[in-house]
């Protein structure tokens, strides 16, 4: 016989374990499925960091989000008693034409942001270890920082299991379905068959094998961090003196890193934003290639000249990513009174975790959020994976 639940939660990563908290948190009943242990690195959601930042020149549609996101990020911190986030101040550089500075600016002005426009000589002078071109500006957001995933992820599943959620982990699904006359789901995997009134899907790089009805053509891609000793020590970038930063090149994926938040020896994190090849979750390469490391000095020396410096380490992660870049966020179309899917995520997503969380819980349980959600619905990719 199946066991039940008001909300079964199928993935425990950074958007799962929310809206497993959330969930929990107003009284549901909730089961959390996942395929690997708490807070684990085989994702999205490790590396030790992540960019927090709400002048977005991905969309202004995405402001209201983050600004609830940080609301949520801060009580976060307080029902956990953990530190999670850190606002260091944040750059977007590049051309003063470019996507990240314009779009920046745009969202910035349009939602009454604070935020700077630096140019070369006022960048240099302010961050000395940065060293942009004469025709590249900056815009400069105090409120821009960082959260830690692996911290997050594990204050979320704390407190949805003080709230009384069941929290499986090393139990991956092997099928779910809508019971006849949409009347909830059944998951199935080898430890046991479960039902629930409905189904949150959060299923990371697994999302093509999990929503593979749904139409979207994800794309799954191996991204590497580094970590550096810089020439000339830590100093210079500690978190009081060094922002986060994000730099849009002309010649390819973007480079970004964060000022040195892990002690003396924790060096500097650096990576470039999207650039690496197709892979599948279950057989990604892990092993950093020495051809990685050399391309990544070769892209940061010009623009941070005591970096690389010396290797700590390097890691591996996944990206899972739409056609557009925009997340899927929604009731699932053929089963909307069952199954509410969030995905795609990948590249930016990590600063909305909470309040995706939150969503995933209006969804769930009244099949509405006040949150604007328009812009992640799949149907916008109707047809794209035939015409491709």
């Amino acid at each position: 016989m199946a066991s039940t639940y008001d909300v079964i939660v199928l993935g425990l990563g950074g958007m799962g374990s929310a809206a497993a908290d959330h969930l929990a948190a107003r009284g549901a009943r909730v089961l959390g499925l996942e395929r690997s242990g708490p807070a684990h690195d085989q994702g999205s959601s490790h590396g030790g960091s992540r960019i927090i930042r709400q002048a977005y020149f991905e969309g202004t549609g995405y402001v209201p989000l983050l600004l609830r996101s940080y609301e949520l990020f801060e009580r976060l911190e307080r029902e956990s008693g953990r530190e999670l986030s850190m606002l260091c101040g944040g750059l977007m550089i590049g051309r003063r034409d470019g996507q990240v500075v314009t779009g920046g600016l745009h969202a910035a002005r349009l939602w009454d942001l604070p935020h700077e426009l630096l140019d070369a000589a006022e960048l240099r002078r302010r961050f000395p270890t940065l060293d942009p071109r004469d025709d590249e500006v900056a815009l400069y957001e105090d409120k821009a920082g960082l959260v830690r995933p692996e911290a997050t992820v594990a204050a979320q599943l704390r407190l949805a299991a003080a709230a009384g959620a069941e929290l499986r982990f090393g139990e991956p699904v092997l099928r779910w379905e809508v019971l006849p006359g949409g009347a909830g789901v059944r998951v199935r995997t080898a430890a046991g068959r479960y039902e629930a009134g409905h189904l949150v899907v959060c299923p990371g790089a697994w999302a093509a094998e999990q929503l593979a009805d749904l139409d979207v053509p994800f794309t799954v891609r191996r991204q590497v961090m580094f970590w550096f000793q810089p020439a000339g020590g830590l100093a210079p970038y500690a978190p009081e003196r060094h922002p986060v930063w994000l730099w849009e090149r002309e010649e390819g994926a973007a480079l970004y890193g964060f000022p040195a938040i892990d002690g003396p020896h924790g060096g500097v994190k650096v990576a470039l934003h999207g650039d690496g090849e197709e892979c599948a979750p279950e057989t990604v390469d892990r092993a950093v290639r020495p051809a990685e490391t050399a391309a990544l000095a070769a892209c940061a020396a010009p623009r941070v000249p005591t970096l690389p410096g010396r290797l700590l380490r390097a890691t591996t992660c996944v990206y899972t990513r739409t056609p557009d870049e925009h997340f899927v966020i929604a009731p699932h179309p053929a089963h909307a009174g069952a199954v509410t899917v969030a995905c795609g995520f990948s590249g930016h997503g990590f600063k909305f975790v909470p309040v995706v969380g939150e969503i995933l819980a209006d969804l769930a349980l009244t099949g509405a959020t006040a949150h604007p959600i328009g812009l992640f619905h799949p149907h916008r990719f109707a047809g794209a994976r035939r015409a491709g």
